[in-house]
């Protein structure tokens, strides 16, 4: 375990950074949500437009992906962090002073730099332990953090209906600014720096894309979260245009798929040592697609009531809590000299999906629509996720790992 000392940037960083890092990237995706239908009403665009602020959120969070674990690995995590932090503040301004729709989805678009948060506490946390305890540690920072979006949503929609959506993204760039602060003043450096050039780290890449366990923990991580990222897209329109909620009770409700993440991080924290990171993400992965195939045989079943469809997602988030820390700790557990790259492939092919999921949300629902198309959605990402760790489980078998 490495050395911390808080507020001391020539030791590791204490995890309540962490978990703020994190969790400025996790709010910067969901606090708006439940403005939505009201910013599509302001900008008069249709709904379907305003939901792409969204999806292309999410499609260039994976290209940055791509690009943030590999730099990081060669110019540190504590300067990468500095950058990216001071780019999304000048982002978040621009979504305040953005004229129209079209003005705004650029400005958020490039908010998506604030992703390097997730990949590089994931990273950060594979730097200062190994195998089992960074899924151990990983599950307790991802707690934390999954305070921000419980509350997220809920200050979002108090916010739209006191004083107006711009309120959230003024928010956002106050908060901003103290988490750059806390990072120049506690992160010090955890990486080993590699003097390779860009190209040279591209060379490694075959050696996580060939092997088939990283691929099963990243489809994994991808379709888990993907059920998630399309509820993102989905459920806003569905309480307000299916159920007739305002945006404060969209907010509020969102919080039960929070509470049941928290629930699964706490899962996680506690038991993957000792039952091993490939059974915790099993065990996660079925807990989200039974509670998903419950959901879609009441609903089928002429079920229909906001309670019931947000009261089932605490299974999404029960699921996605005890999956997401371990199948991450996973993929950086293929080779961890390569944690940077490895969490920066992995988290773009996992955010790569939660943007086709969360735009096939947004294209299932069309005025007139029922929950049915994102339920079902959801429930065949779910189960997607199950098939893929019976892989991983299966190629550790083959080898002799621990399955």
């Amino acid at each position: 375990m490495a050395d911390v000392r808080f507020l001391d940037r020539t030791t590791a960083p204490h995890i309540a950074t962490l978990i703020l890092i994190a969790g400025l990237s996790a709010l910067t995706m969901n606090i708006f949500l439940p403005s939505l239908p009201g910013m599509a009403a302001w900008f008069d665009v249709p709904y379907s437009f305003m939901q792409l602020s969204v999806a292309l959120y999410l499609a260039l969070s994976a290209v940055l992906q791509v690009i943030i674990g590999p730099i990081s690995d060669r110019y540190g995590r504590r300067l990468v962090l500095l950058w990216s932090l001071g780019l999304f503040m000048l982002a978040t301004l621009g979504t305040l002073l953005a004229p129209n729709a079209t003005v705004f989805l650029v400005f958020r678009m490039a908010q998506a730099v604030v992703a390097a948060g997730m990949v590089l506490s994931r990273a950060i946390v594979r730097d200062m332990v190994p195998g089992a305890q960074a899924a151990s540690m990983i599950g307790y920072v991802t707690m934390g953090l999954s305070v921000v979006p419980m509350i997220g949503p809920v200050i979002g929609g108090v916010l739209d209906e006191w004083i107006g959506w711009q309120a959230n993204f003024a928010l956002l760039l106050v908060l901003g600014l103290v988490v750059l602060w806390l990072v120049w003043a506690d992160l010090g450096e955890t990486a080993e720096l590699r003097r390779v050039s860009m190209a040279e780290q591209a060379r490694q890449y075959p050696a996580l894309l060939g092997s088939q366990r990283f691929w099963g923990y990243v489809l994994c991580a991808g379709f888990t979260s993907g059920t998630f990222f399309a509820y993102l897209g989905g459920a806003p329109f569905v309480g307000a245009q299916v159920f007739g909620l305002s945006s404060s009770e969209v907010g509020v409700l969102f919080a039960l798929t929070a509470i049941g993440y928290a629930a699964g991080n706490f899962l996680a924290g506690r038991f993957s040592v000792r039952l091993g990171m490939n059974r915790m993400v099993f065990i996660g992965a079925l807990v989200t697609c039974l509670g998903l195939g419950g959901l879609a045989i009441l609903t089928l079943a002429g079920v229909h009531s906001a309670v019931v469809f947000f009261g089932f997602t605490v299974f999404v988030g029960l699921g996605n809590g005890m999956t997401l820390p371990n199948a991450n700790a996973g993929m950086l557990s293929i080779r961890p000299d390569l944690a940077g790259t490895a969490s920066g492939l992995g988290g773009a092919i996992q955010i790569g999906s939660g943007a086709a999921l969360a735009a096939g949300a947004g294209a299932l629902l069309k005025p007139g629509s029922s929950e049915l198309p994102l339920v079902l959605l959801m429930l065949a990402s779910a189960f997607l996720a199950v098939l893929s760790i019976l892989w991983v489980q299966h190629r550790a078998r083959r080898l002799g790992l621990s399955a």
